[in-house]
């Protein structure tokens, strides 16, 4: 074995072998899972929207949410992943999703077009300072490889950010 490698147990049982050492392993999936968690529910948010939005662009609305669902949604996957490639284990169920998610649900019967822009908006770009948070802890840990994944999500969801601030006419913001 290269001896900058280790396996390491982890919490779960694991020996994952990575050169990422006992803290890192222990704290990147947790906050790796808060980020997943908060996917899911912006996912299911932004699926919510797509499927209840109203008004004389119905079409390009409805097509635009369902883009950024499925972008949303193929980052899950990946987050997923990265937890188990470092040695730690991963959302089980939509409760334990509940339990971390920080992106507020919307069960509201009706929200305009123009809110659900809003709301989504400000949900990406929450999601964004948890997102550079979570790079700052994986340079303190040179975890350059999450660090890598994550610059590519803070920028899908800066454009997703951007898209709905356009397409919502959102002039008293400017």
């Amino acid at each position: 074995m290269n001896k900058h490698h280790q396996n390491i147990e982890t919490p779960a049982g694991l020996a994952t072998p990575t050169d990422l050492g006992t803290s890192a392993i222990h704290d990147l999936p947790q906050a790796l899972n808060i980020l997943l968690a908060d996917m899911f529910a912006l996912y299911l948010k932004t699926k919510n929207f797509h499927w209840h939005v109203t008004g004389p662009h119905f079409r390009d609305y409805h097509l635009l949410l369902d883009e950024q669902a499925d972008q949303i949604f193929a980052t899950t996957d990946a987050i997923a992943e990265r937890v188990r490639k470092i040695g730690g284990t991963t959302l089980r169920s939509v409760s334990h999703i509940s339990r971390l998610q920080r992106i507020k649900d919307n069960d509201a019967d009706y929200v305009s077009a123009r809110d659900m822009f809003a709301e989504l908006q400000a949900d990406s770009v929450g999601l964004v300072v948890h997102m550079r948070e979570l790079h700052n802890q994986c340079d303190r840990y040179r975890d350059v490889a999450t660090a890598s994944l994550i610059e590519v999500w803070i920028d899908e969801a800066e454009r997703r950010t951007w898209f709905l601030f356009e397409a919502g006419g959102n002039d008293e913001l400017r």
